[in-house]
């Protein structure tokens, strides 16, 4: 009997049977229900692969988005600050007529609410950087993905995703970088802005905040900078200027390329008619509009030597608002400055291998009317007034005489100009050769060295340095014999200063440029009241000086200075001709002239009375025209004869009151910025 081979039957073959089906046949079924059969594999196994590890590579992707946002969130400025702004206080210099000089640092208007605002103005910047803005949630994802098209279509960054939030978080709180770490910390503040602000607010804060170039941060600002008025009163064509600049200030200024201007702001017109803000009608009545800009007066270039130097006075009070300074300078005495100095350049510097030049007049008490700090202030910032210390040659004299004077020698003394050692020094005369026996008042006249010398040794040379600080030289002075024909280094600016004395008639004065300082609404802050030491020359040797100084310009060294009405004054010549002065004063003003290279090399046979004192008539002729013709000051003499030179201890030197002045008007200053502190010593 063949034996029975075994039926395999295949797990999938196997089918249950139904309660309903014919019972099996053979052998009874076992009563152990059987196995239930695994359940069928379906798709591909690799899909399955792919979906698990996907999902898991999905959770730990925003794990890790959620970590580097954590550690992005730590590097964020301080957001509580919002209200704090970052700025250079503005300061806005006009001249003694309530002319413009020059504005510095940021200017800031008032601080507008959109219904201070012509309903064009905030309509505009939407419908041109972000006509979104009531519907995102600071980001705008849709506008990020179409300007990510068209910059991929270009094949370079021709349009941004930014948001106005995005944008005001970048101004607020951030640098302009460009960096991925930059954007992240943009994205989260605009997310924070959007929590924290409602729309109208942000829109606000943007519009109070944005710069629109020129110096202008703010719609306030921005319209009173180039409209000379308060954006409340802009009309539409001007709004839709003010939206076209924050794509690039500079680049669309109306001040500086009207014709661009035009072209941004006619595009910022037609989006406000796409956005649904403006009909074609209304927008082509609107495109009429010319670019009339604020009147704003050219500045004189040679204006921001005496610009600069009134903006550090002015900023170093401390005051944190913006401050309107008007100054005392004359803006006709100052073309007449930049006039003469220029032109002898022009005429004469290369023939006399001179390369530049400075001048500074002001009123016998101080104020400044005219300063020419260089030839050319937009190649060269540095102030010849103020910052060269120089030699001033035999312009240093006349504190020799005036030491002599106090001393007891008389205008008609006699001296000899021969030959003469101190030590291993001998003083030469300009020209060579000697002149034998003169007069004090000749000898100042025709600036003879050696008599210098002999004067200054007869008062003391410690004397001649006490002078020449009481009239206002406030450098430090050596008492050597070669100080009585100016060896000692001074700026142009005290030395002119120490002239005031004499014109004075014996007042000694501090140069200075303030006369009233105002914020922005109009309160005053400050008001130079008087100053100076007073007396610090007694009568009757200003009358000996005067008549002295007049010889100079009469038949002296300084011919080349008469201007056909009384003067004074004093030339100034150093070794090999590196450095010629002339400081000279009428009754109205007192001037002084230096001419020069920055570089110290010497000049061509230039001396005190050729450049200087040419430079010094032209400008006086210019200055003074159509101005009464006065006397160089004589002061009475209160008791006849010889006056005793004046004590020691007063009067108080001209440098030690200017300097508690200037304490004192930085003192007020700050008392104004800090309310509270007023009480503190």
């Amino acid at each position: 009997m063949a034996s029975k081979r075994p039926i395999h039957i295949r797990p999938e073959d196997r089918t249950p049977i139904s309660d309903e089906a014919s019972p099996p046949r053979g052998p009874a079924a076992p009563k152990t229900p059987p196995k239930a059969p695994p359940k069928a594999k379906t798709g591909h196994p690799r899909l399955w692969f792919f979906a698990k590890w996907g999902a898991v590579a999905a959770v730990w992707g925003v794990v890790v988005l959620a970590c580097l946002l954590a550690w992005v969130a730590t590097t964020l400025p301080d957001i509580r600050e919002l209200g704090r702004t970052d700025r250079h206080p503005s300061v806005t210099l006009k001249a003694a007529d309530g002319s413009l000089i020059a504005t510095y640092g940021d200017l800031y208007g008032e601080s507008l609410t959109l219904k201070d605002l012509p309903k064009a103005l905030p309509e505009a910047v939407i419908a041109t950087e972000d006509r979104r803005f009531y519907s995102h949630f600071g980001i705008d994802l849709l506008g990020m993905s179409r300007a990510a098209l068209v910059n991929l279509r270009a094949g370079h960054v021709v349009e941004g995703g930014s948001t106005l939030t995005q944008q005001l978080a970048k101004n607020l709180f951030l640098t302009p970088d460009r960096t991925m770490m930059r954007k992240a910390q943009e994205a989260l503040l605009a997310l924070w802005l959007e929590h924290h602000f409602g729309k109208d607010k942000l829109l606000e804060i943007y519009l109070n905040r944005v710069y629109f170039g020129a110096g202008a941060y703010g719609v306030d600002a921005a319209a009173r900078r180039y409209f000379g008025r308060s954006a409340r009163q802009l009309d539409t064509y001007e709004c839709a200027l003010l939206a076209g600049l924050l794509k690039a200030p500079s680049r669309f200024s109306p001040a500086g390329n009207r014709v661009l201007a035009a072209k941004r702001t006619a595009q910022v017109l037609d989006n406000m008619v796409a956005a649904g803000y403006l009909t074609q009608d209304q927008a082509q009545k609107a495109a009429a509009h010319d670019i009339v800009l604020a009147a704003v007066p050219t500045t004189q270039p040679g204006m921001r030597y005496f610009a600069d130097w009134i903006e550090d006075q002015a900023a170093a009070g401390g005051y944190g608002g913006d401050l309107v300074v008007t100054t005392t300078l004359d803006p006709q005495a100052q073309a007449a400055a930049e006039q003469a100095v220029e032109s002898t350049l022009a005429r004469d510097g290369a023939k006399g291998e001179v390369s530049q030049g400075a001048l500074v007049a002001m009123t016998p008490d101080g104020a400044i009317r005219a300063m020419v700090g260089g030839r050319d202030y937009g190649a060269s910032q540095f102030n010849r007034v103020t910052q060269a210390s120089r030699q001033p040659g035999s312009a240093f004299k006349p504190f020799v005489y005036l030491a002599g004077l106090e001393h007891g020698i008389r205008p008609d003394d006699h001296f000899v100009d021969g030959p003469m050692h101190i030590g291993d020094w001998q003083p030469h005369d300009y020209g060579g050769g000697y002149r034998g026996d003169m007069t004090v008042a000749e000898a100042l006249a025709r600036s003879i060295n050696t008599i210098a010398v002999q004067i200054g040794q007869k008062a003391g040379m410690k004397n001649v340095v006490a002078v020449a600080h009481r009239l206002g030289i406030a450098s430090d002075l050596n008492p050597d014999p070669s100080l009585a024909l100016g060896s000692g280094e001074v700026n142009l600016m005290e030395l002119t200063g120490a002239y005031c004395a004499f014109a004075s008639g014996g007042n000694g004065a501090w140069p200075y440029g303030i006369a009233e300082i105002h914020d922005t609404s109009g309160k005053l802050l400050y008001r130079r009241q008087g100053g100076g030491p007073g007396r610090v020359i007694e009568p009757a040797y200003v009358n000996e000086m005067n008549n002295m100084l007049a010889g100079v310009i009469t038949g002296g060294t300084g011919k080349a200075a008469q201007i056909g009405r009384p003067a004074a004054g004093k030339t100034g010549t150093t070794s090999d001709f590196r450095d010629a002065l002339f400081v000279g004063f009428t009754g109205d003003l007192v001037a002084g002239v230096w001419f020069g290279n920055d570089d110290d090399t010497p000049m061509n046979d230039v001396s005190g009375g050729s450049l200087p004192a040419k430079t010094w008539h032209d400008f006086m002729i210019a200055a003074l025209k159509g101005k009464p013709i006065r006397p160089l000051t004589q002061v009475d003499v209160p008791v006849p004869g010889a006056v005793p030179p004046p004590d020691s201890a007063t009067p108080t030197p001209v440098a030690a009151v200017a300097a508690a002045d200037d304490d004192a008007f930085q003192a007020l200053l700050r008392r104004v910025a800090h309310p509270d502190e007023s009480s503190q010593p």
